[in-house]
C-alpha cells in the first residue's frame, strides 16, 4: 500500500486534524509575523494574564512551535499511528470528544500548576538576580506588593504576561493512554530500545518520567499538561469501561 492509499484510509477525525496542525504550523513558519500574533492571541496564557482569553483553552492545542520540527512531526506521527486505530475503535464521535477532552484537561491543568507556582518562580529567579536567598526575596515582594510598588507590580504582570504554552501533546498523551488501555498488551518499540515493550507498560512508563521532568522543572516544555491530558482521558476511559462501552475488539488483551 503506498502512501496516498495509506492517506485515504485515515478516518476523517484523525486525518482533518492533522491537515488543521500541519496548515496552521505551515502559515507560522511562511508568514513569521502572523504566527508570532496567533500565538500571542491563540496560545494558551496564564488566566491571570491580560492576554488571556478563554478561547485559548481550545485554541492552544492547533499551534506549534515554528522553530522546531520535532514538535509539530511527533504530535502529528502520534496522531496518525494511535489517533486513526482509536477513531476505528471507538468511531468518528466519540474519538473526537475523546480528543477535545483530553486537550481541554491539559490546558486546565497547566493552569492550575501556574497558579501554584507562578509566584515561586518569580521570587526564585529575582532571587538570584539580586544576591538574595529566597526567604528574603519573599519577603521583600510581599511588602513590595503590599505596598503597591508599581516596580514589582510591573514585574508581576509581565511574568504572568509570558506564561504561554502550545501544541497539541495533552490530547496526544491522552491517546496514548487509551490505546494502552484498549490494547494494553499490544507490543510497542522504542528507537532506543531493542526489544518490545507491552503498550501499558509504556505509557505507564512516559507518565512517570513527565511527572519527574515536571517536579524538576525540565526547561519549556509543559510536562503536566500532558499528564493532564492523560488524566483527564482516564476519567472519561474509566466512565466508558464502567458503562461496557469502552471497546476495543478481541486482540492483544
Amino acid at each position: 500500500m503506498n502512501f496516498g492509499q495509506q492517506w485515504r484510509a485515515v478516518p476523517p477525525v484523525t486525518k482533518n486534524l492533522i491537515i488543521i496542525n500541519v496548515a496552521i504550523w505551515l502559515v507560522e513558519i511562511l508568514i513569521p509575523r502572523f504566527g508570532s500574533t496567533l500565538i500571542d492571541k491563540l496560545g494558551l496564557h496564564f488566566w491571570e494574564s491580560a492576554a488571556f482569553n478563554p478561547a485559548q483553552i481550545l485554541t492552544y492545542m492547533f499551534l506549534h512551535d515554528s522553530h522546531s520540527v520535532l514538535h509539530i512531526l511527533f504530535n502529528m506521527f502520534t496522531l496518525w499511528m494511535f489517533g486513526r486505530i482509536l477513531e476505528q475503535v471507538w468511531g468518528s464521535k466519540r474519538f473526537f470528544l475523546f480528543y477535545m477532552v483530553c486537550g481541554l484537561g491539559a490546558a486546565f491543568i497547566q493552569e492550575f500548576v501556574w497558579m501554584l507556582t507562578a509566584k515561586h518562580e518569580y521570587i526564585s529567579e529575582i532571587a538570584k538576580l539580586n544576591g538574595l536567598t529566597y526567604d528574603h526575596m519573599e519577603a521583600v515582594v510581599n511588602e513590595a506588593v503590599a505596598a503597591n510598588n508599581p516596580n514589582f507590580l510591573a514585574g508581576i504582570a509581565a511574568m504572568k504576561g509570558s506564561l504561554v504554552t502550545i501544541g497539541a501533546s495533552g490530547a496526544i498523551f491522552g491517546l496514548l493512554l487509551g490505546f494502552a488501555m484498549i490494547f494494553p498488551n499490544m507490543p510497542m518499540y522504542l528507537f532506543f530500545i531493542p526489544v518490545p515493550i507491552k503498550a501499558k507498560y509504556m505509557v505507564i512508563g512516559y507518565a512517570v518520567l513527565e511527572f519527574f521532568l515536571g517536579v524538576s522543572g525540565g526547561g519549556t516544555i509543559a510536562h503536566f499538561a500532558h499528564l493532564g491530558g492523560m488524566l483527564f482521558g482516564l476519567v472519561l476511559l474509566l466512565y466508558w469501561k464502567k458503562k461496557g462501552t469502552l471497546g476495543g475488539g478481541n486482540f492483544y488483551y
